[in-house]
């Protein structure tokens, strides 16, 4: 199918579905019950990026960036971009280990319950069989479906398949390479390279600020088009149940297709039977049509919609890089326990090698979340927000690219969530005393407390209450460091 043809069906399918294009009619689309309910997911940043290993998952860009570290690199490593461009890893990018059997049955060992691969991120290169771009796994480098063999390996052990594209920021992802003699300026590559526009607004780091404003320079029509041609495609062929999207669509210049997009997806999911959203970021959407993201940080409190996290286990680049530094179990199972306390989910990304192999830092990390869970998962899976989030001097500073370090979090900070007449208290760093003001006797909101206990820990818990506090004492020795739950029923 051509995207004239495919263009064609989306308004079709729009014309005869229950959703129209406005956001009056996307805003009665309902939060699925099961995203609500599984709370983590697992995404994954893996490409042809994967090959060079250098710098972060921008690669493509910055080696055409005289500006960026990454220019020298490639020419000192590769050669001049005129004789290796980008194109010229995909034959590198082999993907002999990758095993969708063993990444899946490690995400469900993790705890994760949905599985976010990148289908396509800014370079252009579709980690999925596609009618619409040539330049894609099947065809090419490890000449594989990624996104289908996921997919199917998803729906043999019970995972949920989302599906992430990055195609918007393809316009310009590449303009660096115009500024010079580089394989960019070859027309024979113009399909793979995009259009590469190049302006002041779209220069080096300039991108960032100019990007940014929703009223900064758009997109051309044919480029919007293609878009939303090619996401429709992605939609069609893998019924995915989230659609993610990366930044640039809160530009203005998309507004009229993200209508489009929207209703055709929730359409479809009609016809199939499916409960789906869409990640967002920024103001793309208004927030009753689809879910809002926080791209390496979080909420400092309670949302009254739901929301999302997208963070990685890498601390400096989301694929693979030579030099990645890691966060700790700790900090990455303390961020889904605040996450959740405020009404969120948490997407936690890792970034395999190029040949297809999870890296061991990013594997401790998925398997100390899967023992946790497996003992406190019931404090976390199926809950929803209390009356508060937390108790404590830590939080969380508000906002993106804020989860770096680790939050020094005290015996003294809890956090709250609630299911089915029980209040669970993660109390963030363990000890075998607690004292939670927050349910102290006689205060505003008093509830009766008919029992407590700590999950994961055998004996009888002991407590007492007076207007100070609940205080609980117990002997059980969590020597991890990780987070611990009580369970208190609450009358």
């Amino acid at each position: 199918m051509t995207v004239k043809e495919y263009l064609e069906l989306i308004d079709k399918v729009i014309e005869n579905g229950k959703y129209k294009a406005d956001w009056a009619s996307l805003s009665h689309h309902k939060m699925p019950e099961w995203y609500m309910h599984d709370k983590l997911g697992v995404f994954i940043h893996w490409g042809i990026y994967s090959v060079p290993a250098y710098g972060n998952e921008w690669y493509s860009r910055a080696m055409y960036d005289p500006a960026c570290r990454e220019f020298e690199h490639h020419r000192k490593t590769y050669g001049e971009q005129k004789d290796f461009g980008y194109k010229d890893f995909i034959p590198m990018f082999r993907a002999e280990e990758f095993d969708a059997e063993k990444w899946v049955s490690l995400f469900k060992k993790a705890g994760m319950k949905y599985v976010m691969p990148v289908a396509e991120h800014h370079d252009g290169f579709a980690m999925y069989e596609t009618q619409l771009n040539r330049w894609n796994a099947k065809n090419m480098g490890p000449c594989r479906d990624v996104v289908g063999e996921l997919k199917a390996e998803c729906e043999k052990q019970g995972l949920t398949l989302c599906a992430s594209t990055h195609r918007a920021e393809h316009y310009f992802f590449m303009n660096m390479g115009r500024t010079f003699e580089s394989d960019v300026n070859d027309e024979a590559f113009r399909d793979f390279y995009g259009p590469a526009v190049y302006c002041k607004e779209f220069h080096s780091h300039d991108l960032h600020k100019y990007t940014a404003d929703t009223y900064s320079p758009g997109a051309s029509e044919e480029w919007l088009g293609d878009w939303l041609a090619r996401t429709c495609e992605l939609i069609d062929r893998y019924q995915p149940s989230v659609l993610y999207f990366d930044w640039w669509i809160h530009n203005h210049s998309f507004k009229p297709y993200l209508k489009k997009l929207a209703a055709y997806y929730y359409n479809r999911a009609e016809e199939w039977g499916k409960e789906v959203t869409i990640n967002y970021k920024h103001e793309a959407f208004p927030p009753t049509v689809a879910t809002f993201d926080v791209e390496r940080g979080a909420l400092s409190g309670i949302s009254p919609s739901y929301w999302q996290t997208d963070t990685a286990i890498g601390k400096c680049s989301w694929g693979y890089t030579t030099d990645n530094r890691y966060k700790s179990s700790r900090q990455v199972i303390c961020d889904l326990v605040d996450i959740v306390s405020k009404n969120g989910n948490l997407l936690i990304n890792i970034g395999p090698k190029s040949d297809g192999t999870i890296t061991d830092e990013e594997t401790a990390v998925l398997l100390d979340m899967g023992k946790w869970l497996e003992i406190n998962g019931e404090g976390i899976y199926g809950t929803t927000f209390w009356k508060q989030f937390g108790e404590g001097d830590v939080n969380t500073e508000g906002g993106y690219f804020s989860d770096g370090d680790e939050k020094q979090f005290t015996e003294k900070d809890f956090r709250f969530t609630y299911k089915n007449g029980s209040l669970y208290v993660f109390q963030m760093r363990p000890s075998q005393t607690a004292e939670i003001k927050t349910l102290a006797k006689h205060n505003p909101h008093d509830y009766l407390i008919e029992s407590v206990e700590l999950l994961g820990c055998d004996e009888e818990i002991s407590f007492t209450r007076d207007g100070d506090a609940l205080k609980i004492k117990h002997n059980c020795d969590f020597a991890n460091g990780l987070p611990i739950c009580y369970k208190i029923a609450i009358g």
